[in-house]
């Protein structure tokens, strides 16, 4: 383990991440992986703790190709692990076959002179961090639209949200018929084809325990039977949430019931509830 290394002036560049090189012409492994764009699973050390590993660089001493193959330097302008080129191109090969051709290729033309070898200028690196600060802004700036688009597509519904938060507790079916914007008769068929209004018009029990809908008794004089009692369906506010959005779900550009289907909904016991008494 060395304290201070020797760099070379020149180095190759793979990914816009210049690949340090040694005095020994060894390259620096944390540069690779950083290149790779690898997790902390593929990092120099987690390599160099394979058996397959510390035999080839058992090889290589002994083969007398280097002396010292690998060296780890801490501290300094220039830390990391430097291996010698086998060794690199090696560990590239433990990241993925493709990173391995890569880099292989990239070595190959730095040492014929094929690859124009670019240095770390302070003007190199300050271009470096303005094109990353770019990317940055640009990134940023998506998001920004890509949230605005979402407020934009979100805003009827808030609207929606808020004009129900200011309404009474309960409104006519013609009045919900207004907000969601179709007709009274035309909403009393869907309510019953949806399974909310009985063939009467009056909600089922059901739907009254969820607290969609509720009723309003009333009393009229008959000339002939005396006072009647009236109920009304009345729809409350969860309950227009709820009817909007299904609404809009169901029949964007406007409703119609499918054809062969009948206006009413019969009330055969049929798990919705009974009617109202």
């Amino acid at each position: 383990m060395s304290n201070v290394v020797e760099l070379k002036q020149n180095a190759p560049v793979i990914g816009d991440v210049s690949i340090t090189v040694d005095g020994y012409s060894r390259y620096n492994l944390n540069s690779l992986h950083k290149a790779s764009g690898a997790g902390r699973h593929k990092s120099p050390g987690e390599w160099l703790r394979n058996k397959q590993t510390q035999e080839l660089v058992q090889e290589l001493i002994d083969t007398e190709i280097s002396v010292s193959p690998v060296d780890t330097v801490k501290g300094g302008k220039a830390q990391g692990t430097f291996a010698h080129e086998i060794l690199a191109v090696s560990y590239a090969g433990w990241i993925s076959p493709a990173f391995q051709v890569k880099v292989n290729r990239v070595f190959i033309d730095y040492r014929t002179g094929k690859l124009e070898a670019v240095d770390d200028s302070p003007e190199l690196l300050m271009a470096r961090a303005l094109k990353a600060a770019d990317g940055m802004i640009q990134e940023k700036n998506r998001l920004i639209e890509q949230q605005k688009a979402s407020l934009d597509a979100a805003e009827p519904k808030v609207r929606f949200h808020d004009r129900v938060a200011i309404m009474p507790d309960d409104i006519s079916v013609s009045e919900a018929a207004k907000i969601i914007g179709t007709g009274q008769k035309r909403l009393f068929s869907y309510l019953r084809h949806v399974g909310w209004l009985t063939r009467r018009n009056e909600p089922y029990q059901a739907k009254i325990e969820q607290g969609l809908m509720d009723v309003k008794i009333g009393t009229w004089f008959h000339p002939e039977q005396g006072f009647q009692r009236s109920l009304s369906a009345r729809i409350t506010g969860k309950g227009l949430i709820k009817l909007q959005e299904m609404w809009d779900a169901d029949h964007p550009d406007g409703w119609e019931l499918p054809e062969g289907t009948r206006s009413e909904r019969l009330d055969f016991g049929d798990g919705k509830g009974g009617n109202v008494h």
